[in-house]
């Protein structure tokens, strides 16, 4: 098996001191290779996250650039850096591009190799080879939507070692503001034309439309999107999010309505920002942060006596990366199977419940919260056990 060809001083200088280590894919040449320079020899920039904070869980990250660069910061090294505040380590895909003569399938060859390298070497790198994620912006998204449907495609040309005999599949995906179709009215021309060269045909472009290639086979996918992107529109991330829908695959999907193409994390708006937020929380609620065992759990929940009309109770764990549980309260009654429920030990329990049920309490929003009522009030932790008990929630105020 393909083993990383570093020195374990130089992997180790280069962590303490937050610096990325450079990987080639194929030390020995990369197929189909036109030299060996860097354009020529795909490689990845290794950021392992801190050993005090690593979770074991991974993303390859694909700067986007239309297949003819690469945004490298705002869409690698900015993004490689916020996974690493979570304890996830990033490997920074520098593919090979159509400016440089490189068509499809080498970019399907690159990103396919780069998952089977990680996952190849996972015990080296301190992650689960379960846990594997893949992330990509614009053209990079495209390219992460290949990896998340063609992971089972052997394209001509590619290299059949050790390496190549792991699987390609991710575990989740994220197609950023991702190009998707190469044949309707919303494509990417510039994308479409260098990604696959002189071989531009309507039916080579219909082979490469992801939202024609999803399966249910197909990883948990991610999407965010803009809807004043008009470089690549929404319509591609929706007909990748409807094809997710048709096939059973769990798929989140945001858009907001301000912001051009090409925004990256964007942690710096207010508004914008929050995209990456909302992709933290649906990471973690996966369990791909922090695997950890779920129970199914029901109860009912009380004010002052009587069944709380509407609300829902929150389970939230004392590890900051494993899932949070929120159960909806309809009538006093709450429910959850062993997918959603609580993970297995010590939570925190929150309940909402409307101002309603208590008369003349009167809240801004016509809710109110267990923690929002006197210290020590209404806020439980406890013990969650593999076969939990149905709960008695009584809130008095």
């Amino acid at each position: 098996m393909h083993r990383i060809t570093l020195s374990l001083v130089s992997l180790l200088f280069s962590i303490a001191h937050a610096e990325p280590v450079k990987v080639r894919l194929w030390p020995d040449g990369a197929p189909g290779a036109k030299g060996q320079e860097d354009k020529d020899q795909p490689f990845v920039y290794v950021w392992s996250a801190a050993k005090e904070k690593a979770n074991g869980a991974a993303f390859v990250v694909c700067p986007g650039g239309g297949y003819g660069g690469l945004a490298a910061d705002h869409e690698g090294t900015q993004v490689a850096k916020w996974f690493n505040g979570l304890g996830v380590s990033a490997f920074v895909l520098h593919y090979r591009l159509g400016s440089q003569g490189y068509h499809y399938p080498i970019q399907l060859i690159d990103v396919q190799r780069a998952i089977r390298h990680v996952r190849a070497n996972a015990k080296e790198y301190g992650i689960d080879p379960n846990r594997i994620g893949i992330v990509g912006f614009s053209a990079g998204g495209h390219l992460t939507s290949m990896a998340a449907t063609l992971f089972d495609e052997k394209p001509a040309g590619a290299t059949n070692d050790a390496v190549d005999k792991v699987s390609a599949r991710p575990d989740v995906a994220a197609p950023t503001y991702p190009v998707i179709s190469m044949i309707e009215s919303y494509r990417h021309d510039g994308s479409r034309k260098n990604l696959l060269g002189p071989n531009n045909s309507d039916e080579l472009a219909a082979q490469v439309s992801t939202e024609r290639r999803v399966t249910p086979q197909t990883p948990p996918i991610f999407l965010f999107q803009t809807d004043e992107d008009t470089v690549v529109p929404a319509e591609n991330a929706v007909a990748f999010y409807l094809a997710c829908r048709k096939n059973k695959v769990p798929a989140e999907l945001h858009v907001y309505r301000p912001g051009p193409h090409g925004v990256g994390l964007f942690l710096g708006d207010p508004v914008l920002g929050t995209w990456s937020g909302h992709f933290r929380d649906w990471l973690r609620n996966q369990g791909f942060l922090k695997p950890a065992k779920r129970t199914a759990i029901s109860g009912k929940a009380t004010v002052n006596g009587t069944p709380v009309s509407w609300g829902s109770v929150i389970f939230t764990p004392e590890d900051p990366s494993a899932a949070v549980a929120c159960a909806r309260v309809m009538h006093g009654s709450f429910k959850l199977d062993g997918k959603t429920g609580p993970v297995v030990g010590k939570v925190k329990l929150t309940v909402s419940y409307s101002a309603a049920d208590v008369p003349g309490l009167d809240t801004d929003d016509g809710s109110v919260t267990t923690s929002e009522q006197k210290p020590g009030a209404g806020d439980w932790t406890m013990e969650v056990g593999e076969s939990q008990k149905p709960l008695e929630l009584q809130i008095k105020r």
